[in-house]
């Protein structure tokens, strides 16, 4: 994947429904070439569906993580840009201390979660990354 293809999935993940005229403009290319390449990111199984984003007090239960990234050298923008694109990456921060980046990551099962994680430590610029599984939240009173 190159960056218009991380672009390209970051609008995605803003809106699933915004339409291959409007990903265009957005992108400043050709209605043919979103399609081209929405085709063969599907093909290649790097993007596996198109869903609805629901609340969190009604969306269904997955596996949510927190990876702790430590980024190589002054190549933080390149790795946040990759990252926007990453479809298992829900939010990402910026931190200070030991680690660099903070992902937080969802996936519907272990499996899918490992699948992402692969990805994630294979980007150029990374280079340490450590995983918590969201286990329980306690509510303050």
């Amino acid at each position: 994947m190159d960056t218009l293809d991380h672009q390209l999935i970051s609008l995605l993940r803003q809106n699933a429904r915004e339409s291959i005229a409007a990903l265009a403009h957005k992108l400043k290319v050709s209605r043919g070439t979103i399609t081209n390449r929405l085709g063969r990111l599907e093909a290649s199984g790097q993007i596996v569906g198109y869903t609805v984003r629901l609340r969190a007090d009604v969306a269904p239960k997955q596996i949510t993580a927190w990876m702790s990234i430590a980024v190589e050298g002054n190549r933080t923008r390149e790795v946040v840009g990759i990252l926007l694109g990453e479809p298992g990456v829900v939010g990402l921060f910026d931190t200070n201390g030991r680690w660099d980046l903070l992902a937080e990551l969802r996936a519907d099962t272990l499996n899918e979660l490992a699948d992402i994680l692969e990805r994630v430590r294979l980007i150029k610029g990374i280079g340490a990354t450590e995983t918590s599984i969201h286990l329980q939240t306690y509510k303050l009173p």
